[in-house]
């Protein structure tokens, strides 16, 4: 099976461990479980050993950032730059999302810091929210920040893309950020994050899904599946699956594998297995769109 892993993540905890806060600090109960198991260093060689023993060629990839230090986010764009180009890499990732705060004032120059590597292609920065009664305050709702609106602006003048992880909930705050910039090229991260499964958040999620569909320069990513179901199968993600296919049609859906953490959850093989037999009654050349084509022309590889 060849593929293209359009979201995944690399570490080095004895190189970088510092400057990973999730790994130097307790981050409390993510509901994934026992982490312990991806609390080490993830290569690229080890990435290909997970694909070879599932079966699975990766053609090329692309690593989205990884909470690496905030304040020096370039820096993981040039540890993953140094470490493609070494000799058991597979030339992986060929592309680089890494992270940038589009409200801050300096956005500019990290977005151009960011540019001078050549495998950098776009920018994620997390937005999915809920208003917790809990906290003192409400978590930072970066879509409605004019000061982000201007960075988000920044990307789109650069020609780099803009991975946004959202919940439905979130979905018409997005859809005029990206009526107002129809150049900007986005893609939804984790087939819009179906976190909640109640009918209610489920039917959200659906309309959710068809409105964004609307805009013509969005693009879905179906991946992530473990973080909001750590015992998927494949029965269970297949409506979610269908659905987004469904609404944005082929030529704009990438498939990821969202390791290592995914790894939590299921094994490589399995992941692209499931992928793989829930795409099976669509034709050659839409198969190959959806695992190599979107992600090709969308990240400009």
């Amino acid at each position: 099976m060849d593929i293209i892993d359009a979201h995944h993540h690399l570490w080095d905890v004895e190189k970088n461990g510092a400057s990973y806060p999730w790994y130097t600090e307790d981050q409390g109960d993510r509901g994934w479980g026992d982490t312990s198991a991806i609390m080490r260093n993830y290569t690229p060689a080890e990435l290909l050993r997970d694909a070879q023993e599932g079966g699975v060629t990766v053609l090329k990839s692309v690593h989205v950032q990884a909470n690496f230090d905030f304040s020096n986010p370039v820096g993981e764009t040039r540890w993953l730059e140094e470490i493609a180009q070494e000799e058991g890499s597979g030339n992986l990732p060929t592309a680089i999302v890494g992270y940038a705060d589009l409200s801050a004032v300096d956005v500019g120059r990290v977005l151009e810091a960011h540019a001078e590597h050549p495998r950098f292609r776009g920018v994620r920065q997390v937005l999915n929210r809920h208003d917790d009664p809990k906290l003192n305050r409400a978590p930072q709702d970066f879509l409605a920040n004019p000061d982000w609106r201007t960075g988000v602006q920044r990307l789109s003048e650069m020609g780099l893309s803009f991975d946004a992880q959202i919940y439905h909930q979130q979905a018409a705050a997005l859809i005029e950020v990206a009526g107002d910039l129809p150049e900007l090229d986005i893609v939804l991260d984790h087939a819009l994050m179906p976190a909640e499964r109640d009918d209610a958040n489920i039917e959200g999620w659906r309309q959710a899904v068809m409105r964004l569909a609307e805009l013509p320069n969005l693009s879905m990513k179906i991946s992530g599946f473990g973080m909001v179901d750590n015992n998927w199968s494949t029965e269970s993600i297949r409506p979610f699956v269908l659905h987004c296919i469904d609404a944005f049609g082929p030529d704009r859906i990438m498939f990821g594998s969202n390791f290592p953490v995914d790894k939590l959850m299921s094994d490589y093989g399995r992941l692209w297995r499931a992928y793989d037999e829930i795409l099976s009654g669509f034709s050659d050349a839409e198969r190959h769109a959806m695992l190599i084509g979107t992600a090709e022309r969308f990240y400009r590889i």
